[in-house]
């Protein structure tokens, strides 16, 4: 198995520690580095030069916009994608996917999608999102599913519990279609991860825990598949 490295890109500020900013607790005050785009270009201009594949991007109110900072950086790199993260919530299907259309022609390809359907109930409605839990995930399905009808070129209708579409088309389709990289680990994500998702995302666990999460996909995503190949997610 093959290993890809990304680096982080600090939309939020930066320092010389990971705990220099954290994200629950922003204080742009006391930031050692601030995240202009003179210091952003430098830092993707470096991962670049050291050959990091691509950059992970937070999403949040405690930082910058990720498609707008990404965006803002593909006339300064050439080779780099950035791995954009962004809350289904926030976004309608349709738009999501033109939004990653119009990134993929204007960058030559370079994006990556992290779809974060989102933890922290007080973050979530700072958005004006309400719903909890289990309903979230249910939307991030509903809405993965429409992105990736819409991607195929095809107009989409679609009638859910969270989105209903009619003729739901854009200008163009992705090339290539972006990698959709997916969090979450409880029993509502990991079907969504399953059935929707390139590439599932973990956090730094013990060994044992991380094994039985990838038995876990692969058993969901074989059993939508029929056999554990292309359908099933990748972990990182």
């Amino acid at each position: 198995m093959s290993v890809t490295l990304h680096w982080f890109l600090p939309s939020h500020g930066d320092g010389r520690s990971v705990v220099d900013r954290p994200h629950t607790t922003p204080d742009r005050a006391n930031t050692p580095r601030t995240p202009t785009l003179a210091y952003l270009t430098q830092v993707a201009r470096a991962a670049e030069h050291n050959g990091f594949t691509g950059m992970l991007t937070p999403t949040g109110s405690w930082c910058q916009d990720a498609w707008l900072s990404t965006a803002a950086l593909l006339q300064s790199t050439e080779r780099i994608k950035f791995l954009v993260a962004f809350r289904p919530g926030s976004v309608t299907p349709t738009l999501a996917a033109q939004q990653a259309v119009t990134y993929q022609n204007l960058s030559g390809g370079r994006l990556l999608l992290n779809v974060v359907t989102g933890g922290d109930p007080v973050e979530q409605r700072r958005f004006g999102d309400w719903l909890d839990k289990e309903q979230r995930y249910k939307r991030t399905d509903e809405f993965l599913h429409i992105v990736r009808e819409v991607w195929s070129g095809k107009p989409v209708d679609f009638d859910g519990e969270h989105y209903q579409v009619r003729d739901a088309s854009i200008f163009d389709v992705p090339d290539p279609v972006p990698p959709v990289y997916f969090g979450g680990s409880s029993p509502a994500a990991l079907p969504v991860a399953a059935r929707r998702a390139d590439v599932h995302l973990t956090w730094g666990e013990p060994p044992a825990a991380v094994v039985a999460k990838v038995e876990t996909l692969r058993g969901l995503a074989d059993a939508r598949a029929g056999g554990c190949g292309s359908g099933c997610a990748r972990m990182w």
